[in-house]
């Protein structure tokens, strides 16, 4: 895996003491970038250092002299490339091999150029440093992002296929490798398997209410996520690489598809077990039952979210600012609406009952420690104990997070009252005032 990078080299007189100071990273000049690329400290081995046109020990006199031949002494000096590997991936003599095919191949024997591989850190890398003015003709090297992509990562890329590396798949290298097939099939709106991968993830978007939900629609469709990394990917089934979700499109970044979750355009309900009421009926024509207590308090909360049906315009901002816990709340309502829970009441009598069940199998397991260490019983009181101290630990969390649902609803109450009572402010003063005689 071989990482590449150009930086233009434009001071002359500085060159040579460049490179002996580690605490640089960059070259300013062309004789520093000679004098780094040909350290012995760092390259080891003389025979890791190469040259062309010129010799290692007099390369900046020979470019300079190249310069005044043609009377080209201003501008950009030259350019310092430097070629990383992954550590372990390559041998020295292999890094070496590589950084000289490439040269020569971009360069075409026209312009001078000295190569040093060094080994003084983790990873063996390669510098190669060339005059900007050919020796040949005299034209400057234009180094620019076409050249880059084109020549130099994608000789690069090849060399290292060639010798049965890993590339590293950028965003750049992605978009100069896409297939002329592909690319003019989207052109001309044409499907592609891209267009596959944006309708399922539209399709999830649309099932979903949060990104948890999101990344579990995507997962029942045979997709992989992994969002631990600078750009974040997904594996679409059938596909042996992974694609990255910015080359799908502007409202294809995680970012846009959580704003798309959030800020639906359609209305849905996707509360599973919660009351679904469509006049004064509940779905299949049976007359509802009123809700109260809590499950009411939950659906009213649920609904100024936009998690249920008829979702207001805007939710309110005491209410919206507690969309990041929509996850949370779904999973209260839900456990309320299983239950029949109505009441705090209720609420705590079953929470009493499964502490009680984990006294018991607590008890029961620690027995079991001590006359039966080995029994496959335990393993199934620890699965029963999770479920247990899961649900026990979510009434206590409905019980706290009831008189927070409670506050935050009456504040959108208020908002609420308070913006209509502006709407019809401002509608009375845009009323014309008609005047009898």
């Amino acid at each position: 895996m071989a990482y590449t990078s150009v930086i233009p080299v434009r001071r002359l007189d500085r060159a040579v003491k460049y490179v002996m100071n580690k605490e640089k990273t960059m070259a300013v000049s062309l004789q520093d970038a000679l004098d780094y690329a040909a350290n012995r400290d760092k390259t080891e081995q003389s025979c890791f250092e190469s040259s062309y046109a010129c010799t290692l020990e007099t390369a900046f006199a020979d470019m300079r002299q190249t310069k005044e031949r043609w009377h080209k002494l201003g501008g950009v000096q030259g350019y310092h490339l430097v070629q990383s590997f992954a550590a372990g991936e390559v041998t020295p003599e292999l890094a070496h091999r590589i950084a000289k095919e490439l040269a020569d191949r971009v360069l075409g024997g026209r312009y001078e150029y000295v190569i040093g591989t060094h080994l003084n850190t983790g990873h063996i890398h390669s510098h190669i440093v060339w005059n900007s003015v050919s020796r040949v003709d005299g034209k400057k090297y234009r180094s620019n992002y076409k050249s880059y992509v084109t020549e130099i990562r994608a000789v690069s890329d090849e060399l290292c296929r060639k010798y049965k590396l890993s590339v590293i798949d950028t965003e750049n290298s992605h978009h100069v490798a896409k297939p002329y097939a592909e690319w003019l099939a989207e052109k001309n709106g044409q499907p592609t398997w891209r267009t596959a991968i944006r309708q399922d993830v539209d399709d999830a978007i649309q099932q979903s209410l949060t990104w948890r939900q999101f990344l579990s629609a995507m997962e029942r469709k045979g997709y992989e996520v992994r969002m631990g990394r600078k750009y974040p990917v997904l594996h679409p089934p059938g596909k042996e690489r992974f694609v990255r979700f910015k080359t799908l499109g502007k409202r294809y970044t995680p970012e846009a598809i959580q704003t798309r979750i959030l800020y639906p355009q359609f209305k849905r309900c996707f509360v599973e077990n919660s009351p679904r009421v469509q006049y004064g009926h509940l779905h299949g024509g049976k007359p509802r039952r009123k809700l109260t207590g809590l499950r009411a308090l939950y659906y009213r909360y649920l609904y100024e979210l936009g998690a249920l049906p008829r979702k207001p315009r805007r939710p309110s901002y005491a209410v919206r600012q507690d969309a990041y816990k929509l996850d949370q709340r779904i999973r209260q309502m839900e456990f309320l609406s299983k239950h029949n829970i109505d009441t705090l009441a209720q609420l705590e009598t079953y929470r009493q009952a499964k502490l009680g069940e984990i006294i018991q199998l607590t008890a029961e397991r620690k027995s079991l420690y001590k006359t039966n260490p080995d029994s496959p019983r335990i393993q199934q009181v620890n699965t029963a104990l999770k479920q247990l101290r899961q649900e026990e630990r979510l009434c206590r969390k409905i019980a706290e997070h009831s008189l927070e649902v409670q506050q935050h609803l009456t504040e959108a109450r208020r908002d609420r009252a308070e913006q209509q009572k502006q709407e019809q402010e401002r509608a009375r003063d845009r009323r014309p005032d008609i005047t009898t005689r």
